[in-house]
């Protein structure tokens, strides 16, 4: 779509215009059939196309104009909403013009017909035409209402325990995010000081500027930052930004099976909402410190069992800790290899429908740094009655292969 985007003023003689006309189609024709014969038109009219053309130019200027309007479904039934109004002189005495019009003696100012004329007025006409090209009469824009904005979404980081991070708890957090400024509540003005309308804007929070080729688009007012109104004085604490920060202490509930790392949305816990606009969302970043000994993998606690060299190979039942704190009994098979891992069903983390997984136990084999006499001479003589059956016989030769 081109030209201009509906939010540039409105004159009156508009109304009087035929967008119609102006695009070549009829008044039921389907948006297909518009966008066919705007885009034959723009094409053909197009200043880049015609450099010395100032005809092809105005022509490209009224095209660009009429799409914008019957181009777009909404503003389109808007428009012929008010053309059959005129149609059936809901307008005594047409668009001349000029704002004022007789009819029968009596006179019309458009100030007053489009809710412009004065502290009381607004609604009625100036309501519709402002919907439908975002400006209003008089000084070619209406003030537009301040939108509501989304407050700021905040970032805060958690450290919990191995435990609660299974079970899962409710914390307190302490955040700073950015707020209206408490002694101007965001205005930016001087506390006891009256705002007047910017001057750079008229009080529509945007200025439209020109980007060449007929077309046009709307920027924030540099003078106001959008807020429609200045102050002579800034207000002292804020120095004009209206923004502030804001320090508060929240409760949040950490789920259970949160896992290290992982990030958490609760929503609406953010920064406050500007113009009735909803809170932003709290992102908190869990850390997990790790537990002496137990570990995780996935919805599985895990954990390494010392052995001894016995225990594996003559078989054993031995009794390791769950966290719970109810041990269990691990029944070790005699010729278990060293580094095999045992399930223990339903002793592991909880997840989030209510189920646990399991405990997965990692034998290990300990050599004891120091044997006393008898133990040196029973692991000696185990030595001699193995002799005969070396465990690397065939290292070399597999390696050779």
């Amino acid at each position: 779509m081109a030209g201009n985007n509906g939010n540039e003023g409105i004159r009156p003689d508009w109304v009087n215009k035929d967008f119609y006309a102006e695009l070549g189609v009829k008044k039921d024709a389907t948006a297909d059939e518009i966008k066919k014969a705007y885009r034959k038109l723009a094409r053909a009219n197009h200043p880049d196309s015609n450099p010395d053309d100032t005809a092809k130019h105005e022509k490209f200027k009224k095209v660009a104009e009429a799409y914008d309007v019957v181009g777009d479904p909404e503003k389109r039934k808007k428009y012929d909403e008010v053309r059959s109004l005129y149609a059936g002189g809901g307008f005594p005495g047409g668009f001349p013009g000029g704002t004022t019009t007789t009819t029968g003696g009596r006179g019309y100012n458009f100030e007053d017909l489009f809710g412009g004329g004065g502290a009381g007025a607004g609604g009625g006409l100036g309501d519709m035409f402002g919907d439908l090209f975002g400006g209003g009469f008089g000084r070619g824009r209406t003030q537009a209402r301040p939108r509501p904005t989304k407050g700021a979404d905040v970032e805060s980081t958690a450290t919990i325990g191995f435990v609660d991070a299974l079970e899962g708890l409710t914390i307190s957090l302490r955040l700073t995010s950015d707020a209206a400024c408490p002694d101007c509540n965001g205005t930016g003005g001087k506390p006891g000081t009256k705002p007047r309308v910017c001057p750079e804007c008229e009080g529509a929070g945007y200025i439209v500027q020109s980007v060449g080729g007929g077309f046009s688009m709307n920027e924030t007012c540099p003078r106001c930052g959008g807020r429609q109104l200045i102050y002579d004085e800034a207000c002292p604490t804020c120095h004009g930004t209206g923004r502030g920060t804001s320090a508060r202490t929240i409760q949040a509930r950490i789920p259970a099976g949160v896992k290290d790392g992982q990030r958490i949305r609760l929503k609406g816990k953010g920064g406050a909402g500007e113009n009735g606009g909803p809170n932003g969302d709290l992102y908190v970043t869990v850390r997990v410190t790790p537990h002496r000994v137990f570990g995780r993998k996935d919805d599985n606690l895990t954990i390494d069992v010392p052995v001894s060299f016995d225990e594996l190979a003559l078989g054993a039942e031995v009794k390791i800790p769950t966290l719970t704190g109810a041990p269990v009994t691990l029944r070790i098979p005699a010729g278990t290899p060293n580094g095999r891992t045992f399930r223990v069903r339903g002793k592991g983390a909880r997840r989030s429908d209510g189920t646990t997984g399991d405990l997965l136990a990692t034998v290990e084999v300990q050599v004891p740094a120091h044997l006393d006499e008898a133990a040196r001479a029973a692991v000696e003589a185990y030595r001699e009655a193995t002799a005969d059956k070396p465990l690397r016989a065939n290292l070399f030769e597999q390696a050779a292969r």
